[in-house]
């Protein structure tokens, strides 16, 4: 590999041999910080993820009134009274993180005083009115750009209440700013989600002791949560398995290739690309203990096409590097319902589509689906250029796919930062 304006250059690897451990789940690194300042006394939080995302969120908390101290072992603490918190007199930058501002702005909704969030060029161009209305109903004053409530976005804290709210769309981030804005509210707050996402925030809230519930209904999953005071833990992040996923398709599509992926987290809505890739015809073995590892080796026979819904994969993280699979497999592969690609870091509707057509794939859409017709194996990709428009997902999935298949240079690979800073030092010592 070498850099040369901007552009990274993979050369073809195929067979990819040992083990990684991908850094600490980002999701779960979000809500132990910010969990940790809404708990009185000392939370310590081991292996919390490097990248950049979970660096702003850090540094949010600090400018509300934590105290974030860091060992020489690595490990973390933050200190915190939670009636002490405050409005900061400077903006919260959040850069690229969408999980950052969502989740801050349902902590802050309740913390008398005037908050401001910005973010970077990519940020400031995702919707926030998802958060907005739901925070806005309970009581909060929320304000942002245009009809989409972009950034900068406004808050003046005050007293909330309890509110009933219907996920209009899935969004475990939306759900979590609603549950965290509830700590503190008048009364009970219900969340009602017809189709399920990730439960990181409900299951942190109820190992910290709040008063949260959760049910199974006609109409979907029911959350319920009264107001309460939480009790300080001790957080031990799991590796993500969304950044897993990126080494369980290169070693599946490499030849002769074994790689297992360690300790990673296996919550049911963060590992529905394992039954993806099983339904494709991957060779995959997994065991998910308290030291779950993934492992994966080339398969004797070819990947095939298939149907995925978007509802097995709740956040869509997973679609670009399923997206290399599908060019490697044989027949055609439907990605349906992914219109919300299109309100990620990037278009990545439009960039999924351009990926698998620069690797010489048949591709196409049609409204919220996109199809491709596969190239029978990672052998016929063809040597590429790719610009990642800075999205660190769709760097690190067109960096696989020039490494198991014939080479290619990928554009935007600093993106990495935000989420994976290790990322091409693993993938070297894979290959």
């Amino acid at each position: 590999m070498s850099t040369s304006d901007e552009f990274v250059r993979f050369e073809p690897a195929r067979s990819l041999q040992g083990s990684v451990q991908t850094p600490g789940d980002k999701s779960i690194s979000h809500r132990a910080l910010l969990l940790g300042a809404l708990s009185p006394g000392v939370t310590t939080i081991e292996g919390l993820s490097s990248g950049d995302d979970v660096g702003r969120t850090r540094r949010i908390i600090e400018q509300l009134g934590a105290v974030v101290l860091e060992g020489a072992d690595g490990l973390l603490s933050v200190s915190s009274s939670p009636d002490s918190l405050h409005a900061s007199s400077d903006s919260f930058d959040c850069g690229n993180s969408g999980t950052t501002i969502r989740l801050a702005m349902g902590v802050v909704a309740g913390i008398v005083g005037h908050h401001v969030f910005i973010g970077d060029e990519s940020l400031s161009a995702r919707p926030m009115d998802r958060v907005a209305d739901p925070l806005r109903q309970m009581g909060s004053s929320v304000s942002g750009s245009g009809k989409r409530e972009t950034c900068p976005i406004t808050i003046d804290g005050q007293d909330l209440k309890g509110i009933s709210y219907t996920m209009p769309v899935p969004s475990a981030q939306v759900k979590s700013a609603i549950l965290l804005a509830a700590l503190n509210a008048d009364g009970p707050t219900v969340v009602l989600e017809p189709t399920p996402t990730r439960t990181h925030t409900e299951e942190m809230l109820k190992r910290s002791g709040a008063k949260i519930s959760i049910e199974t209904t006609t109409q979907g999953k029911k959350v319920t949560m009264l107001p309460s005071n939480l009790e300080a833990q001790h957080w031990r992040i799991p590796a993500d398995p969304s950044n897993a996923a990126f080494f369980v398709v290169a070693g599946q599509l490499g030849e002769h290739s074994s790689v297992a992926c360690e300790g990673i987290y296996g919550g049911a809505e963060r590992i529905g690309f394992v039954s993806v890739l099983d339904r494709m015809g991957a060779n995959l073995e997994c065991s998910f203990d308290s030291d779950a590892t993934m492992t994966v080796v080339s398969s004797s026979h070819q990947l095939h096409g298939t149907d995925i819904a978007a509802s097995e994969i709740p956040s869509l993280d997973e679609i670009p590097i399923l997206t290399v699979a599908a060019c490697a497999a044989t027949g055609k592969t439907h990605f349906f319902d992914a219109g919300e690609l299109r309100l990620k870091e990037s278009d990545r509707f439009e960039a999924c589509l351009s990926l698998a057509r620069s690797l010489g794939a048949t591709a196409w859409s049609e409204g919220s689906t996109i199809g491709i017709e596969g190239l029978t194996g990672a052998e016929n990709f063809l040597d590429f250029e790719f610009d990642a428009k800075g999205d660190h997902r769709l760097a690190m999935a067109a960096a696989i796919a020039a490494s198991v298949g014939n080479g290619g240079s990928v554009k935007g690979m600093s993106s990495i930062s935000t989420n994976y800073p290790t990322f091409i030092t693993h993938l070297s010592r894979l290959a």
